[in-house]
């Protein structure tokens, strides 16, 4: 077994299930995000959801395998990619002109693509995770009911006030809706779950994920933005 996932195969295989498991995250994690935008209540929508998440146990345990996931799911991919970069590198400028029928220009920049899209993890997580707990620059959320909890909505609304941050987070889920098209492919042919009758559905669901997921995304820094500047 040991054996196995120390293997290329192997590796791919916890790519994928690691990948699998972060896009399942990503629809309920855009859910609560979406409060930000579809509530009209001054963030008390938010705040309730970024509390429950932040408070219940059950929840708090699933955020830490979620970190352990997307950790895993990085320094794996990134090792594939520097291991795929010395093939092709060795193999010189014949791989580069003669690719495989299967391999796509996506599959080319994938290790890239996530190197990227770890850079954007990383702000995402200082600019909010971090300063939510462990700084005071997060003001307290008074509603009846939620003792101690921290006004999330107004950290979020106030870093979207810059045009700069609106535009580094739109760029960065075209980034993702790359990665997501093609990690979405890979995984259930990694894993063999290819079939003539399923993968025409399996490629257009694929498709309409990486396309919608990060469009949520990238609609609510927009539409926060618009609001601070009373066009919406």
């Amino acid at each position: 077994m040991g054996k196995f996932l120390s293997s290329s195969i192997g590796q791919k295989v916890i790519m994928s299930l690691t990948g699998l498991f972060l896009i399942t995250f990503l629809i309920v994690h855009l859910i609560g995000n979406l409060q930000l935008i579809l509530s009209q209540d001054e963030g008390y929508s938010f705040n309730s959801y970024a509390y429950f998440m932040t408070n219940n146990p059950v929840i708090k345990l699933t955020s830490y395998g979620l970190y352990a996931f997307i950790l895993l799911h990085a320094i794996q991919g990134t090792y594939l990619y520097i291991q795929n970069k010395k093939a092709r590198g060795s193999q010189g400028y014949a791989v580069t002109r003669y690719r495989t029928a299967g391999e796509s220009k996506n599959s080319i920049y994938m290790g890239s693509l996530g190197l990227v899209i770890l850079a954007f993890i990383i702000v995402h997580m200082v600019q909010f995770w971090a300063q939510m707990h462990f700084t005071d620059n997060v003001g307290a959320f008074t509603a009846e009911g939620y003792e101690g909890a921290k006004d999330l909505y107004a950290l979020v609304s106030k870093t979207y006030e810059n045009i700069w941050i609106v535009l580094f987070y739109v760029a960065s889920m075209v980034f993702i809706a790359f990665h997501l098209w093609h990690g979405f492919r890979s995984a259930f042919q990694t894993l063999g779950l290819n079939h003539k009758k399923y993968t025409p559905f399996i490629k257009a669901l694929g498709w309409s994920y990486a396309v919608l997921v990060p469009f949520g995304f990238a609609v609510i820094p927009v539409v926060m933005y618009l609001r601070h500047q009373g066009i919406l």
